[in-house]
C-alpha cells in the first residue's frame, strides 16, 4: 500500500512538472517582454487595479460582485469576470479582456449598461495607461 502510494505521488509530481513546462510556452505568437503577450501585459495590469480598487476595497458598489481571474487561459485571451458574489459559477456579469498581441482592452456585459457603466469604463481607460489610482467611488 505504502509503495502504490509513493508511486501515484511521483506520477503525480511529474504531471505537474509536464504541465509547468506546457504553461511556460507562449501560444500566442508574442515574442520578448519574458515571453508575455501584449494584451496579458496589459490584462494583468488592468486586473490588478480592479481587484485592489472594486473588491479589496470593498467597495460598497462592487459588493455584489467577485472576480474570476482567467488572465492564464490557453486561447490566448486573457480575462477576469465579475460574476455575482453568491453564484461564482453563475453568468458573468461583466468581462475585461484583450486578445492576441494587442494591449486593447475590451469591456462588455450587463453591468456597462447599468449606473455602474461609464464608472467601470473611466477605470479601465485610467488602468490601461499605466496608472493604477482608484480614482473616486460612484
Amino acid at each position: 500500500m505504502t509503495i502504490r502510494f509513493a508511486a501515484t505521488c511521483a506520477l503525480i509530481a511529474l504531471s505537474g512538472l509536464a504541465l509547468g513546462a506546457c504553461q511556460s510556452k507562449s501560444y500566442n505568437g508574442a515574442s520578448g517582454g519574458g515571453g508575455k503577450s501584449a494584451s496579458l501585459k496589459a490584462m494583468e495590469q488592468v486586473a490588478i487595479a480592479a481587484h485592489k480598487c472594486w473588491i479589496a476595497s470593498k467597495d460598497p458598489a462592487f459588493k455584489p460582485y467577485q472576480m474570476a481571474n482567467e488572465l492564464n487561459n490557453f486561447g490566448g485571451t486573457p480575462r477576469f469576470l465579475l460574476v455575482p458574489a453568491k453564484h461564482y459559477g453563475g453568468k458573468p456579469l461583466l468581462v475585461v479582456q484583450a486578445s492576441g498581441n494587442s494591449s486593447r482592452v475590451d469591456v462588455y456585459g450587463p453591468l456597462m449598461d447599468g449606473a455602474l457603466g461609464s464608472r467601470i469604463g473611466a477605470d479601465i481607460a485610467r488602468w490601461q495607461t499605466g496608472s493604477s489610482d482608484c480614482g473616486t467611488a460612484a
